[in-house]
């Protein structure tokens, strides 16, 4: 009876172990030194892609092509100090191109990030017709936006990059040609940041964005449900049935949209509301608080399974936040596993969505002779 008691009780201990196991953080502690930069050597429209490693001291490293300025890979310390991979995407350049549908992992989008209603707006009394890719709208820039052509590149040290891409008067049915200058820099408070400027030689609407999905339990876990997300705002811009602004602001208080105060994202996403009913969850922009026009914090976020937290600031008035409810499995990701429902979120630093077309919203028209400049910082820490 002793023996039979005595492996009873290993057995229970051996599958709380497995239990214990199976919900620990998905680490991938070889994923920027992994990935091979082979399978990313490869010319694309005449021009040459690559991949390039950024590091620095504080502990961040990240992977970029210059395939759509995409975030290949993102590792930040956890609590316990092991790397964790915190972005989608795919560990061969292929993946990227031949995706049946876009999902923009990593990506910068433009020339206009976000939705633009019915494909059109008018500059001066001239109507430009866009793709409508999105139904009836326009979605991040077109079928072949920023995300789908090859930047410039220039590595400077271990923890910058410059990006430089002429869009050219007409590319996707925008006016004007638009010289962009984009800096991806690690910083020595293990922050990602991206700065963007523009210049344009004709009026033309602008709003750059940047499109990674985001795990903090790591690349490949199953869910960001149980992610604590706060949002340093007090209002939304509520959509139609095509996720196209009405133009107004609306106050987030006792809505599923108020994370003035750090709430599970789970926590409301299935309450019956009609917003949520036509995003199919969380896809839409909120208003930031701010002052001025400087840099503020937009939103933070943590896992509460590795401990890592990652706050967002920006100069921009607005913030999307997506909750991966578009992806279904369908997409095999660097871990090789099937990128689920819900399994990451995007929180893209912007102007509102349709502004072109919204007398409400701050414009994004940019004319000769002015600079546009957007920051966004993805800054990371560690929660014991």
């Amino acid at each position: 009876m002793n023996k039979i008691t005595n492996f009873l009780f290993v057995a229970l201990l051996v599958c709380i172990a497995l239990i214990s196991c199976n919900n620990q953080p998905k680490i991938f502690t070889k994923t920027v030194e992994g990935i091979d930069a082979k399978q990313f050597s490869q010319v694309v429209d005449g021009k040459q892609v690559g991949l390039y490693t950024l590091t620095n001291e504080s502990g961040i490293g990240i992977k970029v092509t210059n395939f759509g300025a995409r975030v290949v890979a993102l590792c930040v310390p956890d609590n316990e100090g092991n790397p964790v991979d915190v972005v989608l995407g795919y560990d061969k350049l292929n993946d990227y191109i031949n995706e049946k549908s876009e999902s923009f992992y990593g990506a910068v989008v433009g020339r206009s990030g976000n939705r633009i209603a019915n494909g059109s707006f008018e500059i001066d009394g001239t109507v430009y017709q866009l793709a409508q890719n999105n139904g009836p709208n326009h979605l991040h820039g077109g079928p072949k936006g920023y995300y789908d052509v090859v930047w410039d590149a220039n590595q400077i040290g271990e923890n910058k990059i410059i990006f430089t891409y002429l869009s050219v008067d007409g590319e996707e049915g925008y006016p004007g040609n638009l010289q962009i200058t984009m800096a991806y820099e690690l910083t020595d408070d293990r922050g990602f940041k991206i700065e963007y400027t523009a210049t344009t030689d004709k009026p033309t609407v602008c709003n750059l964005t940047h499109h990674s999905f985001f795990n903090l339990t790591g690349e490949g876990s199953e869910t960001i449900n149980d992610h604590l997300l706060t949002i340093n705002a007090k209002g939304f811009t509520p959509v139609d049935e095509t996720l196209i602004p009405f133009g107004e602001v609306a106050p987030v208080h006792n809505t599923p949209f108020d994370f003035t105060q750090a709430t599970a994202i789970g926590e409301k996403v299935n309450v019956v509301d009609e917003q949520l009913l036509v995003g199919g969850g969380y896809d839409h922009n909120w208003a930031l608080n701010r002052d001025d026009e400087g840099v503020v914090l937009a939103a933070t976020v943590y896992s509460p399974m590795s401990g890592i937290q990652m706050e967002v600031l920006t100069n921009q008035p607005g913030l999307q936040f997506y909750g991966g409810n578009f992806l279904d499995g369908s997409t095999i990701g660097k871990s090789g596993i099937a990128y689920q429902y819900q399994s990451a979120l995007c929180l893209e630093t912007q102007h509102f969505p349709d502004a072109p077309n919204q007398a409400n919203f701050k414009s994004t028209l940019l004319l000769p002779g002015e600079n546009y400049k957007h920051v966004c910082i993805y800054s990371f820490s560690a929660i014991k």
